[in-house]
């Protein structure tokens, strides 16, 4: 077994990171702005006597949601990119979750306020609060990440992706990888990276080369190393049996 050694993403992975969460968090905050002003629409509209169901108010609510779910995807990818740990729960589940958060933050004031309005009547109410309640739904899910990384998770990942490297590379731990490719191999010259730029190192360094848990081996280098253990284990047996003999 291959010594646990515990992931720690690269400085350029944590920059990364970083940048992304800044900006999900500024889209967060510019979709909080958006339903501030649907309020406040909806609160001219009232004084008006109008209908709150105009493009403004609804135009709001889609903006909302576009800045709400771009924002997610951007903090789900630095998670990838630089996971937290799982050692405090609720800590882990609040970071990997937060976009869902950042979700319900976003309408769940709105619809409560449209709700409980007793100046809007029951008709605009279902409406609107439908077209509302549709929004965070579709934001809610789009937010949740129902496989969160994490450091523990790598960790157990890349320990044992590197055992199955090692098992069928004669016990070193050296794969290859391409700028585009999101498989890593064990030999150099596979049909699937020939005459192209390759680059080589642990599998821990291809994981961080390739973004963190997008790769994988190549099946076609795992059946070549497997049938080549094969024939080195029956070349084996039978040079042990012309000895006996």
């Amino acid at each position: 077994m291959t010594q646990q050694k515990q992931f720690v993403a690269t400085d350029e992975a944590k920059g990364q990171a970083k940048q992304l969460r800044l900006f999900a968090a500024l889209l967060w905050i510019g979709a909080i702005v958006a339903q501030i002003f649907a309020i406040r629409f909806i609160l001219k509209a009232v004084s008006a006597e109008e209908s709150i169901l105009n493009v403004w108010t609804i135009g709001l609510v889609v903006l909302d949601l576009i800045l709400v779910f771009i924002g997610s995807m951007l903090w789900k990818k630095a998670g990838r990119l630089d996971p937290p740990s799982e050692k405090n729960k609720f800590l882990f589940v609040l970071q990997s979750q937060l976009g869902v958060v950042a979700a319900i933050v976003a309408f769940l004031p709105l619809i409560i306020f449209v709700l409980t309005n007793k100046k809007i009547d029951g008709k605009q109410k279902a409406i609107f609060g439908s077209i509302a309640g549709v929004a965070l739904l579709i934001a809610g899910i789009g937010s949740y990440d129902f496989n969160p990384p994490s450091i523990e998770k790598y960790t157990e990942q890349i320990n044992a992706q590197t055992d199955v490297i090692k098992n069928l590379n004669n016990g070193v731990d050296l794969v290859y990888w391409t700028n585009q490719g999101n498989k890593y191999h064990i030999n150099e010259d596979c049909q699937h990276i020939r005459n192209r730029e390759k680059h080589s190192g642990t599998v821990e360094q291809a994981w961080n080369e390739r973004k963190i848990g997008d790769s994988e081996l190549c099946l076609t280098c795992r059946k070549n190393a497997e049938k080549k253990q094969e024939s080195t284990l029956d070349q084996t047996i039978q040079e042990a049996v012309e000895v006996v003999n």
